[in-house]
């Protein structure tokens, strides 16, 4: 069952594990928040574990477009659309949140993001691909780093 990401009451629950589990809640409120605003969409969550095909898409976009594999364990998942948008989340224990954006209608603008949470370390999957961070600032989240590449292939 879906839940809602309240992000006026920021919680960790389902997060409890992560050594940043209230940076990573904050950048999940931060993102429902972003989809509240921009198209009134709720941003809702299920367990890593329950939601493997959010997983396999996820894995299958980041391994044959870069060739990266994250060592990281997955918490929780988000997949929906909005307007011509396919979105795909996936919230990792270290801190990490990975997103594929890809439009059903412009090959242009189709991406896959990352953003690190406060206080955790670049992971080396992404260090080795030698990806640059920019900074944001985030009341819900506090200063959070994040980079991105563009899709080439079909999914």
């Amino acid at each position: 069952m879906p839940t809602i990401v309240d992000f006026k009451n920021v919680s960790a629950v389902g997060l409890e594990s992560s050594p940043v589990a209230e940076a990573l809640a904050g950048l999940r409120a931060n993102e429902a928040r972003y989809f509240m605003n921009k198209y009134k969409h709720e941003f809702t969550i299920v367990p890593a574990a329950e939601s493997q095909g959010t997983l396999n898409y996820v894995k299958r976009v980041l391994k044959e477009e870069r060739g990266i594999e994250f060592a990281g364990q997955p918490l929780e998942t988000s997949r929906f659309q909005v307007e011509n948008i396919k979105w795909a989340f996936v919230f990792y224990e270290d801190g990490l949140a990975v997103n594929v954006l890809y439009t059903v209608d412009d090959p242009k603008k189709r991406a896959v993001g990352f953003k690190l949470s406060e206080g955790m370390e670049v992971p080396k999957e992404l260090e080795e691909k030698k990806f640059k961070f920019a900074r944001q600032k985030s009341k819900l989240a506090g200063t959070i780093r994040g980079s991105f590449f563009v899709i080439k292939g079909e999914y």
